[in-house]
Order: C-alpha cells, then structure tokens, then sequence
C-alpha cells in the first residue's frame, strides 16, 4: 500500500498518545475521526513500527505491542486498573445497580471513594494503595491519563475503552457461574497482584492489557525508521 503521509495530518499526536498507552475514542474528536477516515493507512505505518493498532467497534483505538513476550505479560497499572474495576463491578452488584450501564458511559463520584476503599480494603492493598489519596494517585489519576475515564468536577466518569477491563471481569463472573452450575466448592477468587518475577498470570487472557511504556527506541527515531522502510519499499 503506497501511504501519502500528507493525508496523515494527525500522525504525530496520535502516535505519541497511542505510544504511552492511551486510549483514543470519541471524547478526542480530531484524532479519532483521523484514525476512522485513515485506518487501513495507520495500521499499515505502525505494523512497520512493531505496533498493532487495534480499533474496537465499540469506539476506541488502542496499541497491541508486535511481540510475544509484550503479549504475555501484565504491568502493575493493568493490574490494579483490572483489580479496580473488579471491584466496581462488585460493589455496584452490590448495590442493586448495573455495572455495564455505569461502566459505560456512567459516572462515580470522588465523594464515593472513602467508603470504597474502606469496604475492599484487603483488597486494595494489594495493589500498594491503602489511603484515599493513593487511591485518586494510583488508579483514578492513572484511568483519566491512559482514556479510561475522564474527570470534571470531582466526577469520574467512564469512557467505551473501560470495556477492556469490563471483559476480564465479566469472563471472570462467567467463570463464576459456571463454577456455581457444577456445585464446585472451591469459589473463583478475587484477581491479585503478583510479583513481576512471578509465571503466574492475572486474569489470563488473549488481551493482557500490558500498558507498560514501550522501552525500545525514541518515539521519533521509531516513527523516522518505519517512514523511511515504507518509503523505501514503494520505490
């Protein structure tokens, strides 16, 4: 595919969000709508760079790193990111309300967090959070900066890519039920955080939701290969 790099007019900021793990969906309207009108185009320049440009149809883009090892493993933000809104989905059962709808498109207050964190407080330490203001830090700053949520007002409210860790921990309640039908007496437990050096997996999935900064080369020197490469094949 010859690629006319003039059209690619968002190339640079989309890349450099797609790079640190961000989530690009409609609440970023110009680099979406470039992403939808140029997707073969895009897809095509970042495979150069080692990169999979994933776009869900429930209307977001997201970077798969091109590797085996990247793709078999999880980072501590996915970890507590996943331990996170397993915990929302929990608590919202709890409380007679519908996790997919407040998960999609709905909305938790900052007010909300104190009784959260005091109700899965094992829980929550072992993602290292044990105060409120670790909890804002750690995992609601951390969802606004990767397209997970956004924040106005001391309200959070969710964005289409929290469908990725809503998966997970639908596949886990799935899990559950099934468990529940052959009267196992050995319930499915809650997802923990693991040591890195650690074989075992959390929520093992073909999506491991790995949000780690890819630590290889330069996002500009990345970006400078793969133009040259193409370029260098269409002539």
């Amino acid at each position: 595919m010859h690629l006319d790099l003039s059209e690619l007019s968002q190339l640079a900021p989309i890349f450099r969000e797609l790079f640190k793990g961000y989530h690009v969906s409609r609440r970023d309207p110009e680099l979406y709508a470039q992403l939808s009108n140029f997707q073969d185009q895009y897809r095509t320049l970042f495979k150069a760079l080692g990169f999979e440009l994933v776009c869900d149809t429930r209307g977001f883009y997201y970077f798969v790193p091109d590797t085996a090892v990247a793709a078999a493993q999880v980072n501590k933000t996915a970890q507590r990111l996943a331990l996170f809104t397993f915990i929302i989905v929990e608590h919202l059962a709890d409380q007679g309300r519908d996790p997919i709808a407040v998960l999609d498109g709905g909305s938790l207050g900052r007010d909300e967090l104190p009784s959260l964190l005091e109700k899965y407080r094992d829980l929550f330490i072992q993602a290292e959070v044990t105060t409120v203001e670790e909890l804002e830090e750690k995992i609601m700053r951390r969802m606004t900066q990767l397209g997970f949520a956004g924040e106005e007002n001391g309200i959070y409210r969710f964005l289409p890519p929290m469908h990725r860790f809503l998966d997970v921990c639908l596949s886990v309640q799935q899990d559950r039920d099934l468990a529940a039908s052959i009267h196992s007496v050995l319930p499915l437990p809650a997802p923990v955080i693991i040591d890195e050096d650690s074989d075992e997996k959390l929520l093992k999935t073909d999506d491991p939701l790995d949000l780690t900064e890819f630590e290889t080369e330069s996002e500009e020197d990345a970006m400078a290969r793969a133009i040259a490469e193409e370029q260098e094949t269409d002539a």
